[in-house]
């Protein structure tokens, strides 16, 4: 690691977003509560982080998202029934998943004033230190995942990081985009980046994909910052300015993306990691082919 940079122990998921896109299912259930074959969604972020070496976790939560912080604590009836018919495996599989003593912390995003106030809203508990940030709704199957292979790009260059990937031409309008200056390999250095660009005005076809290692300066830039797109704090714009004083490198990562906070993602999330798992993958596959047999 450079000697300039700071290990990197932290990371920001915010979870206050409503959903909107998948409702009538997150009405009464978080969307990062929504299942991918047999395990939330946030399970999937919260064991990426982890295997990336994050030891603290800050969730930036909203109104009715208190089934989140209960998710990762104990649930004393069940655990014990389950116990009671010796239901190991499952048992096991639950407690691995509890957070350990100091390592999640609970925030408010009182308002929902976009990405980049959500992550200014954890401030105080990331204090001077760099941080990740990962969307929630966002799962990547990769190997070793997404934070990591970012870790390792931190741990060599510094500065901040921003996971993305390659989107078809016709459909950059859609995402944060990054302007390239030169690249090696999967690593690419950066001039620049645009929050959803006009339709033929892209500077490249690489979309910032919702993985982030981000320095702390960026909470002062964020708190003064004006409303962007969609009338809302972004921050691709934070990370724009911030990019006037610090090197900002893209890591176009190895891995397949799920959107689930989109109806269609969530189905082929589903189906994709339930195909891949050994112990479903057979009658996953069986139960589809039967389904498109008809």
């Amino acid at each position: 690691m450079p000697p300039h940079s700071r290990r990197l122990r932290k990371a920001v998921l915010p979870v206050a977003g409503l959903g909107t896109r998948v409702l009538p299912g997150t009405k009464t259930t978080p969307k990062e509560l929504l299942n991918v074959v047999d395990r939330p969604i946030l399970s999937y972020i919260v064991e990426e982080a982890r295997e990336a070496g994050i030891e603290h976790i800050v969730f930036v939560t909203g109104r009715s998202k208190g089934a989140i912080e209960d998710y990762f604590d104990h649930q004393i009836e069940l655990e014990a029934q389950l116990a009671a018919k010796g239901k190991t495996e499952i048992l096991e599989m639950m407690n691995a998943e509890l957070a350990t003593a100091g390592e999640m912390s609970f925030t408010r995003q009182m308002q929902p004033l976009g990405l980049g106030h959500a992550v200014w809203c954890a401030r105080d508990i990331i204090g001077d230190e760099p941080f990740a940030v990962l969307l929630p709704d966002v799962i990547v199957d990769a190997e070793p995942g997404a934070l990591k292979q970012l870790v390792g790009a931190y741990e060599e260059l510094g500065g901040n990081v921003i996971g993305v990937e390659a989107v078809p031409e016709t459909e950059t309008h859609k995402y944060g985009i990054v302007d390239p200056e030169s690249r090696a390999g999967d690593r690419i250095r950066m001039k620049g980046m645009v929050e959803k660009p006009a339709q033929g005005t892209a500077p490249s076809n690489l979309s910032i994909a919702g993985r982030y290692i981000l320095q702390p300066e960026i909470f002062g830039i964020l708190e003064g910052q004006e409303r962007g797109a969609g009338g809302e704090i972004q921050l691709t714009d934070g990370m724009a300015r911030l990019m006037r004083d610090q090197s900002f490198t893209a890591v176009q990562y190895s891995g397949v993306t799920h959107d689930c906070g989109d109806k269609i993602g969530l189905l082929r999330a589903n189906v994709a990691l339930a195909l891949k798992r050994p112990d479903l993958g057979k009658a996953a596959r069986a139960a589809i082919e039967g389904l498109l047999g008809r």
